[in-house]
């Protein structure tokens, strides 16, 4: 053999050596920072605070500056049935029904509760004006977004999340609630819809309403 055929085949060795290691090498390797990153399938702020205020079933339905404020706010819900939504409510309307709806507000980095529905209508203060004394297990629930004075809420009792409207007008007439600039505090509004209503530090009985 040759004298630069014998040079030749060590060199060729060493290269198929060289190529083998790279094409062994890993196409991609996580690095420390990247193992320690934190999951990107976390909630959002918004459904977490939702479900510490009514639980995993809860629901955003109303999400930003609702009152007109200046401050983010969330209208959270339980519904009657958030698996079967068309026995809820007809298709042609806006209605949903609730167990319960709660608004909370953003201040400061924390967030309190202005507004709560379940059994009862109440706020910070005390019971909203114009709901039932008595207990009410489900509500018929309309949300009508303003950008002007802010959302309003309109509740009615209803039975067993029936899609019926007779059913809301047979358990009382609808409430209104909005936003009072005036007060700073989610308040029922009067039959003009112009006025606002003034708290109820406690629930009155329909004997003491007769006295």
């Amino acid at each position: 053999m040759d004298i630069r055929n014998r040079r030749f085949v060590p060199a060729l060795v060493i290269g198929l050596a060289a190529f083998l290691l790279v094409g062994c090498k890993p196409a991609q390797q996580t690095t420390p920072t990247e193992a320690a990153a934190p999951p990107t399938d976390q909630a959002p702020e918004s459904q977490q605070i939702a479900e510490a205020v009514l639980g995993r079933q809860a629901e955003v339905i109303a999400h930003g500056d609702l009152a007109r404020n200046g401050s983010e706010q969330l209208l959270v819900v339980n519904r009657f049935d958030s698996a079967t939504p068309g026995k809820l409510q007809p298709a042609h309307s806006s209605a949903i029904f609730v167990t319960r709806a709660v608004i909370v507000e953003k201040n400061d980095g924390k967030w309190t509760e202005l507004l709560r529905c379940d059994e009862h209508l109440k706020n910070t203060k005390g019971y909203l004006p114009g709901a039932p004394t008595a207990p009410v297990t489900g509500w018929r629930l309309v949300v009508n977004p303003d950008t002007d004075q802010g959302l309003e809420l309109q509740f009615a009792p209803a039975s067993g999340g029936e899609s019926s409207s007779s059913n809301a007008e047979a358990g009382g007439r609808t409430i209104s609630v909005r936003w009072n600039t005036k007060t700073k505090r989610y308040q029922s509004l009067d039959q003009s819809h112009k006025g606002f209503l003034g708290e109820l530090p406690t629930l009155e009985t329909p004997q003491s309403i007769l006295k």
